[in-house]
């Protein structure tokens, strides 16, 4: 197995940006074909299995293996870089302290990741790294951490990457500020019911609709794909849980049966594997 994802890295990344590029280009335009049979992979903070989430090394493990999306949190230093970080405070995932929004880009840098409580050598990567190092090679779920918009999609232009990114957020408040800077960027709203989706759908028209496996009907996915959008629903958790417990096909069943079409988890290599032996992933 390892070989054969060696392979697949060499073949996006050393070959040459053309056939990376063509790759990308697949991925995209899944993505946005709403009656492909295909069920897109999300590694959630990237792939973090062996290394720190929301790292370098997890975005290049992604493009190692092949996944189809890349999800990673993004907030603001207080001298506006955006970086990569999940959590309100940088405690857990580094061996600094505090808000990240209230420190300075110069302090940021100095940190180093830690990984399941070890120290490692990898510091806290900027989005402008991130996104250099994901174009042309795969897609990003952007979630974000935060309502600085504008330094945010600065980095997306100046990388000219908004072929590949897609905003995420709860709050239609922060997804409608960057509706209201280009109604080009791809948008992924979170509905927590029904309703919720239908009003989703009517206010950003996006590309694909995150739904809860609570609400997860043959009536939510087919409003969704009737108007030319993906639904993205997480294994995270308990279905995660029954993947490392070898029940992948049990998973993916559950998961797939009323036609969510996009699968975000923490097990990206196991699922696509499987997705792939199902003939559903190309």
């Amino acid at each position: 197995m390892f070989r054969a994802s060696l392979c697949a890295f060499f073949l996006l990344v050393q070959v040459g940006p053309g056939f990376a590029q063509d790759y990308v280009s697949k991925i995209r335009q899944e993505f946005l074909n709403t009656h492909s049979t295909s069920v897109l992979v999300a590694s959630h903070r990237a792939v973090h299995n062996h290394v720190p989430e929301n790292s370098i090394p997890a975005i290049k493990e992604g493009i190692r293996l092949g996944i189809d999306i890349l999800e990673i949190d993004v907030k603001v230093s207080k001298d506006g870089i955006p970086m990569l970080m999940h959590d309100g405070v940088i405690d857990r995932t580094t061996n600094g302290k505090g808000d990240l929004e209230e420190q300075l880009f110069e302090d940021l840098r100095k940190l180093r990741l830690v990984d399941k409580g070890e120290l490692t050598d990898e510091k806290i990567p900027t989005l402008e790294e991130v996104l250099t190092l994901a174009k042309g090679h795969i897609m990003i779920d952007l979630d974000l951490k935060t309502d600085r918009m504008e330094e945010v999609i600065d980095v997306i232009r100046k990388t000219g990457t908004s072929d590949i990114v897609f905003f995420f957020d709860s709050d239609y408040e922060v997804l409608q500020l960057v509706d209201q800077v280009d109604e080009r960027f791809m948008i992924m709203p979170r509905a927590y019911n029904q309703a919720m989706a239908d009003s989703a759908i009517h206010l950003f028209d996006p590309e694909v609709v995150h739904i809860d496996p609570k609400f997860y009907t043959p009536s939510v996915t087919k409003l969704i794909k009737k108007n030319n959008a993906r639904v993205w629903i997480n294994a995270l958790g308990k279905s995660d849980e029954k993947i490392r417990a070898g029940k992948i096909e049990e998973v993916i069943d559950e998961l797939t049966i009323h036609g969510a079409n996009i699968i975000q988890t923490d097990e990206p290599e196991v699922l696509l594997k499987a997705l792939k032996a199902k003939g559903l992933h190309w």
